[in-house]
């Protein structure tokens, strides 16, 4: 993959510029290597996919896992999966974007997030909201599954709403740590927990941490997960915009606002950070457009901006790509849930 461009526009200096320049500059002035291609992901003849949410590159570096919200027919948007057990968790080839294998149907109401563990089990996150969830049913719950889509362990009580080491509110997403400890963001709504919750890899609860607010460690809506190179996990505290950066024992290391209102964060094995903007507007913050911001891992210097030609920041909202993930060849698959496609994004320049 050919080497970032290290272009380090200050922070203080690129405030000075948004400040006299209007709302054009405060997203776009970072280059854009990328270009579109259509119709990349190939579903099943006859499924109409409904809404994308998390994607993840596999760590063979062949294939990609992408959560689907099951079918959008003529009558339905496609947006979660209460009444269908269509698959949700499919896997594409990276070289054709055919699919490759699927499972999960009947299991989920609104599947979000989703990993891939060092070990190549798939995790998965269902964040139903809580008015949508059946009692005892499904919902409120993260699903560990082999890659063949036997079910390993469950995090959570299916159906049930809580607080405590056994129950969570919404989760939205899970990411798991090279040895194994899993992580996971709860929940995805505001009046949720708002807090971080860590298990063992044998789903024993350890800790966790947060709670709604405005500082350091307190969140409004964690909507993605991460970890670096270097261990640390990156929190897309989405309504606060910015990302928290916590060690794994929960000890706060920075706050980053560069990125815009942060609903996806991924890295890769070059130590670039991928970040989708799916809800900057002139409400939720003023100055930023919907885009993929992508930059340094290490020191969080934002160096290229995708725009989402469709995302209008004075009128849209919500119109972008959630999730993004990155191949080994600088290549992007973001997850759109509204246009219901997983784009992909092919690197043109150097």
């Amino acid at each position: 993959m050919p080497t970032f461009h290290r272009f380090r526009l200050p922070l203080a200096l690129a405030a000075f510029l948004t400040a006299g320049a209007g709302l054009e500059l405060a997203a776009q002035p970072y280059p854009n290597p990328f270009r579109m291609v259509e119709g990349w992901a190939k579903l099943p003849e006859g499924r109409n996919p409904g809404a994308i949410g998390g994607v993840i590159i596999d760590p063979d570096g062949k294939h990609l896992w992408a959560v689907i919200r099951c079918d959008a027919g003529p009558d339905k948007f496609g947006y979660e999966c209460l009444e269908s057990d269509l698959d949700a968790v499919v896997k594409f080839s990276l070289e054709t974007g055919e699919t490759v294998t699927s499972f999960g149907g009947g299991m989920f109401i609104w599947p979000h997030g989703i990993d891939v563990g060092p070990d190549g089990n798939v995790w998965v996150t269902d964040a139903a909201n809580p008015s949508r969830v059946p009692e005892g049913e499904r919902g409120h719950r993260v699903i560990k599954f082999s890659p063949e889509g036997e079910v390993l362990m469950i995090l959570g009580t299916s159906g049930v709403e809580g607080s405590g080491p056994d129950h969570f509110s919404s989760p939205a997403d899970v990411v798991v740590a090279e040895d194994g400890s899993v992580f996971v963001a709860d929940g995805h709504y505001r009046t949720g927990n708002n807090r971080v919750v860590k298990f063992a890899p044998d789903g024993t609860y350890i800790k966790s941490w947060g709670k709604t607010g405005y500082g350091p460690g307190e969140f409004h809506v964690l909507h993605a997960l991460a970890i670096d190179s270097r261990g640390r996990l990156f929190v897309a505290d989405r309504e606060n915009n910015r990302i928290q950066i916590f060690d794994q024992e929960g000890g706060h290391i920075a706050t980053w606002t560069q990125f815009g209102r942060p609903s996806g964060i991924s890295f890769d094995g070059h130590d670039n950070i991928y970040v989708a903007d799916s809800e900057s507007d002139d409400v939720e913050n003023p100055g930023w457009e919907m885009g993929l911001r992508i930059g340094d891992a290490e020191a969080g210097w934002v160096r290229y901006f995708v725009r989402f030609p469709w995302g209008d920041p004075r009128s849209t909202r919500g119109s972008g790509a959630e999730f993004v993930a990155a191949d080994d060849d600088g290549n992007l698959y973001a997850g759109e849930p509204f246009r219901r496609v997983l784009q992909k994004y092919v690197r043109v320049t150097p």
